[in-house]
């Protein structure tokens, strides 16, 4: 039997995703060119879900209220497939939700803050679902049954999540999404107030136009393997892969706005990652304590470590890093012989006190901090000799 040829799109993708574009402009102020692309490119991919391994969330965050994180996600619900409106929905809903027989919906969650930031508690339920949904072949297991009778049943979590809130998210979040950084709209810009009942319909409209442009082009995305622009590997190359994908289904200029937006975006969000506690310690150490020194004394490491601006280690929940500390901290990372990092004994004036040695940091430095801040001048090699 012969494969029916693949169905010709009726529309122009790249005329269409320009009409998506303009609709987030004019209610969404976003900080930069990037974003317009990113998200743009993220609602048409809600529409193409089954055709990848894996969705990026794509996360509006701000640090202040007032920022246009909600109206973004109002704007997103007009044009994706089967909207789902999620403020402060547990982990539960959500894996039910998913496994609807009438179709997969696209998870919105606003306030997401509510459910991750400093005040929320434990919420691993919910963050397991997220990082698992991340994935086509991710499920969430579940006890079904009363008492003796209980089996296991998996559910699949697979979809397609925007998010909203201030501050920030989980790592494990975090390394999954598409960063929008929201800011409060300055004097000078200036948007159309968003009215539902008038501008849902025109945002269903070009929802139903995805459908169908989703619909034509589904063959050919299914199975792509985008080109990613150089650098971008491992997870961020995860992230972007069907967006890039999108994009080159699309054509026009597309695929090299995409590819411009990508870049920026990941090298924001790289900018922005600070790591765990534990690599911004490495980083301090190799950065501003040890610059030059093979070893020193822990009193003088927490001297300097707390004397640090814009560091953490003055107020760890309103205690200054001590001696105990620094070791646990430590001790979780291995020297390049596999031995737990410890202190040992260092002679000082006539005395012996307990301290680091930058040998035994050399291995964590080197696989877990980021590169270390340009230097002028490179270090010459033992024995090396100038003119």
């Amino acid at each position: 039997m012969t494969k029916p040829a693949p169905e010709t799109p009726t529309e122009d993708g790249a005329a269409l995703l320009d009409d998506v574009e303009r609709f987030h402009r004019r209610f969404n102020v976003f900080p930069h060119e990037a974003a317009y692309v990113a998200v743009a490119l993220w609602d048409a991919h809600a529409h193409l879900l089954d055709c990848f391994d894996s969705t990026p969330r794509i996360a509006f965050l701000s640090p202040e209220p007032g920022s246009g994180k909600s109206r973004a996600l109002e704007v997103v619900e007009t044009l994706v497939p089967r909207p789902m409106l999620a403020v402060n929905a547990r982990a539960a809903a959500l894996f039910r939700s998913v496994s609807d027989p009438a179709g997969r919906p696209t998870i919105l969650y606003d306030e997401i803050d509510t459910v991750f930031g400093p005040k929320a508690g434990d919420n691993e339920e919910l963050r397991g679902f997220l990082n698992a949904g991340h994935r086509r072949s991710g499920v969430t297991y579940r006890c079904i049954g009363d008492g003796g009778n209980q089996t296991v049943q998996e559910f699949p979590s697979y979809s397609a999540v925007a998010v909203a809130g201030l501050g920030s998210l989980p790592d494990t979040i975090l390394t999954r999404s598409v960063i929008i950084r929201m800011r409060r709209r300055a004097r000078n810009e200036k948007v159309e107030p968003f009215r539902a009942r008038v501008h849902e319909q025109q945002g269903n409209a070009l929802r139903d136009r995805l459908a169908a442009w989703a619909e034509a082009v589904r063959e050919r995305v299914l199975g792509a393997w985008p080109e990613m622009p150089d650098g971008v590997t491992d997870r961020p190359a995860d992230v972007w892969e069907p967006l890039l994908a999108v994009a080159d289904a699309v054509g026009g200029d597309w695929p090299e706005r995409a590819r411009e937006a990508c870049v920026t975006l990941v090298k924001a969000a790289q900018a922005n990652d600070k790591g765990s506690l534990g690599v911004r310690l490495l980083t301090d150490l190799r950065d501003h304590v040890m610059v030059g020194i093979d070893r020193l004394p822990t009193v003088a490491i927490l001297d300097r470590l707390n004397a640090l601006d814009d560091a953490p280690w003055a107020d760890l929940n309103g205690r200054p890093l001590d001696a105990r500390r620094l070791s646990r901290m430590l001790g979780e990372y291995v020297t390049a012989d596999g031995q737990p990092i410890s202190s040992r004994n260092i002679k000082t004036g006539g005395s012996v006190l307990k301290g680091f040695y930058a040998e035994d940091l050399w291995d964590a430095w080197a696989r877990y901090c980021p590169p270390p801040p340009a230097s002028p001048l490179l270090p010459l090699p033992d024995g090396a000799e100038t003119d």
